[in-house]
């Protein structure tokens, strides 16, 4: 059994990306795996302030949830995340969020694994590349941490379209096959 942190980056309710987090999260709690989803929209969170203070004290010096999110983060096994994609990258509620995990730079993380979950108006999975790549930036910061999945619901224009895509079934069976 793994402890999975799904962070839902939309702020649209029943959102294509929401629709695919769910669906992971179904897999992966059918697996017999621990799932908590958080929502971005949910919570406070406010801009990294770029002080670099959490390098030396491991928190931040922001008052908001993210103090108390950094231990979720840090002892979670495998995170997932679920963005739209706007103008060929990730959502700004999702670049905040990977920017505020900053105190996790250099710590003894538990995580090693992390997968995308990725939305779009547009039909070409080549809209996702930006998004695939940022995260991956991000990612590559952490040693021994590896991005073991993607899933893109292109063609996602209206809320509920992904449901009728072949990355719905998808996620749920990338949630399924986390062990």
């Amino acid at each position: 059994m793994k402890n999975i942190l799904i962070i839902n980056a939309t702020y649209r309710r029943g959102g294509n990306s929401e629709a695919l987090a769910l669906q992971f999260k179904k897999g992966a709690e059918e697996a017999c795996n621990a799932v908590n989803l958080i929502s971005l929209r949910e919570i406070d969170l406010k801009f990294c302030i770029g002080c670099l203070s959490c390098q030396k004290t491991g928190k931040c010096v922001l008052k908001d949830s993210m103090n108390e999110l950094l231990p979720v983060v840090r002892n979670a096994d495998v995170i997932v995340l679920a963005t739209p994609v706007y103008y060929y990258s990730m959502s700004g509620q999702l670049k905040t969020f990977l920017d505020r995990l900053n105190p996790l730079y250099g710590q003894d993380n538990k995580f090693k694994e992390f997968y995308l979950l990725a939305t779009a108006a547009d039909t070409e999975k080549s809209a996702m590349d930006g998004t695939v790549k940022g995260v991956q930036g991000f990612i590559d910061c952490f040693e021994g941490v590896k991005l073991s999945g993607v899933v893109c619901g292109v063609g996602a224009d209206a809320i509920g379209t992904v449901q009728n895509s072949a990355a719905f079934a998808e996620a749920y069976e990338m949630g399924k096959s986390v062990q």
